[in-house]
């Protein structure tokens, strides 16, 4: 069984699905515009058992919005500093090369956006609250 989490945005959001083995089987970040039709689609592609969705600024809506075209369960989770957390994710799973190496790692800012990598954590929080 796997896990999606999915980070949501106005103009952005990050998706992620994780195996209950741990293994991420994809994240990306997509267009908001685009979002239900793709969890749509990983419902399809995954045997998903839940969705987690970050709990701040957009998540009512969303939550409305995903219910009304997917019938998996969803969950809330307390998304408070994950963008920070996100970005020394970003640096463990995509080491910096070259000079970016010598730019301490607290100024370093990621080269494209990072809300994949939110969805991950948020996945992470869950199972860590259970």
């Amino acid at each position: 069984m796997c896990i999606l989490g999915f980070d949501p945005g106005k103009d952005k959001c990050g998706i992620a699905v994780r195996s209950s083995t741990g293994k991420i089987y994809t994240h990306e970040v997509i267009a908001s515009s685009q979002a239900i039709e793709r969890l749509a689609s990983l419902c399809q592609q995954y045997p998903l058992e839940l969705l987690v969705m970050g709990n701040q600024t957009t998540s009512k809506s969303w939550r409305q919005k995903i219910a009304a075209r997917i019938t998996i369960p969803i969950t809330l989770v307390d998304e408070r500093n994950s963008t920070l957390e996100a970005r020394d994710r970003y640096w463990q799973m995509f080491p910096p090369k070259g000079l970016q190496k010598l730019i301490p790692q607290g100024m370093r800012l990621p080269d494209r956006p990072i809300d994949d990598i939110v969805a991950i954590l948020l996945i992470e929080r869950h199972l860590q609250s259970k």
